[in-house]
């Protein structure tokens, strides 16, 4: 059943985001992928380690392996072995050291490990220079990983360290939840796809790129786009066919109160609207319901407003779907460089870039304008009924924070 909500007031931004994510369930399915394909896929179940890292006591540098009390003093003692890495050694004879290698066993006896640049070698007998203490230069076992202990907890989205962890154990396939399908409607009589002749008013359509791009970044599985004509029953339709294939639903324009915009009035048609309006700048007009039980998301049709709005808000569902511990990213604060005298009733997210530890703001705001997301590298957040003076301290999101 639709909700009433045509003349809501709009509502902040934290708590539009919360409604958002808290009525979103993750999706349960779960693949298993060879590691290297696993770079931005989300952890499904807890990986532990089936071994220590490192194994046993190696070597943390080019030297050799001796009983520190034996070369006290300056005593000079026999090299009575060659340990490289990838062998175990025999036992450290009393009173002789060993020529050892980056990565290779400490042999049992053996409390330090020289680096070669100390030592002194004549007719096979080992003189170190200075003094030595007992655990120089010796990782020990299970100093990275103990056996047994989680290093990959479930919601984590993996990055390149993440994988190279999991190699570390002899991890070879990781067991990650299935790529969220999601569904874009594009609506505009007026728009044009990149590529076809461009007649007297219209405009080429920029939208379906800009959110391919960001769905991918964040890692859903993108649908073929729908071009959707601007009347109810095809509104109506493509939202029925989207909801037949997709996890997640997200459309562009349509969401406003024009006598063309049809979205609002489509999904409250075939499913429920639970919020529209929220009190931002750029991005007012943002739309959340489900169409059946897929949840859905209306942004707005200017480029900047879909950019903006899809970092604030369909991001964090989409991490939500893919069970993500982290949904939304905490700011940085970095001095303004630059002034915003004219309050406003609505939060406020510039498009700055950092320089020199900096805030600098794009000097155009303008929802249409999407150069300024080129040229930027982060938002700026700037409160309601907030003033802003050059250097005072403000909320900073680096896109990649908000994208990936």
């Amino acid at each position: 059943m639709a909700h009433d909500i045509g003349s809501h007031a709009a509502i902040p931004v934290h708590l539009a985001r919360e409604r958002m994510v808290s009525s979103v369930t993750p999706l349960q399915a779960v693949e298993t992928v060879p590691l290297a394909q696993a770079l931005g896929r989300v952890v499904a179940r807890p990986l532990q380690a089936g071994c220590s890292v490192p194994p046993a006591d190696n070597s943390a540098m080019d030297g050799y392996a001796v009983r520190a009390d034996d070369i006290a003093q300056g005593r000079a003692v026999p090299i009575a072995a060659r340990i490289p890495a990838g062998v175990m050694p025999a036992p450290l004879e009393p009173g002789t050291a060993a020529r050892i290698f980056t990565g290779a066993c400490i042999p049992e006896g053996a409390d330090t490990v020289v680096m070669q640049e100390r030592c002194r070698v004549h007719d096979r007998m080992l003189e170190v220079d200075g003094t030595v203490e007992a655990g120089d230069n010796i990782r020990r076992a299970g100093e990275d990983i103990v056996n047994g202990s989680e290093i990959l907890h479930a919601g984590r989205c993996l990055r390149p360290p993440d994988l190279g962890l999991a190699a570390t154990v002899g991890c070879a396939a990781l067991d990650v939840v299935i790529r969220p399908r999601v569904a874009i409607l594009v609506t505009g009589n007026e728009l044009v796809p990149p590529g076809q002749p461009l007649l007297p008013g219209q405009i080429f359509e920029s939208n379906a790129a800009l959110l391919q791009g960001l769905l991918r970044t964040t890692g859903a599985d993108v649908l073929p786009v729908q071009r959707v004509a601007d009347s109810l029953d095809a509104t109506r339709s493509a939202l029925e066919q989207a909801a037949s294939k997709a996890d997640l639903i997200v459309s562009s324009g349509g969401v406003s109160v024009g006598e063309e915009d049809h979205v609002r009035a489509a999904v409250e048609a075939v499913g429920t609207l639970d919020l529209w309006k929220i009190a931002v700048k750029p991005g007012k007009p943002v739309a959340f319901g489900r169409v059946g039980a897929v949840p859905f998301i209306g942004l707005p049709g200017n480029p900047v407003s879909v950019f903006a709005a899809y970092l604030l808000f369909a991001a964090p569902v989409l991490r939500r779907l893919q069970g993500r511990t982290l949904l939304f990213p905490e700011p940085v604060g970095h001095p303004a460089g630059f002034a915003r005298s004219r309050p406003i009733q609505r939060e406020e997210f510039l498009r700055v870039r950092l320089r020199n530890g900096r805030l600098e703001a794009f000097p155009h705001q303008g929802s249409g304008v999407l150069s300024s997301a080129v040229w930027a590298d982060g938002l700026a957040r700037v409160p309601s009924q907030t003033i802003v003076a050059e250097n005072d301290r403000i909320a900073y999101f680096s896109f990649d924070s908000l994208m990936y």
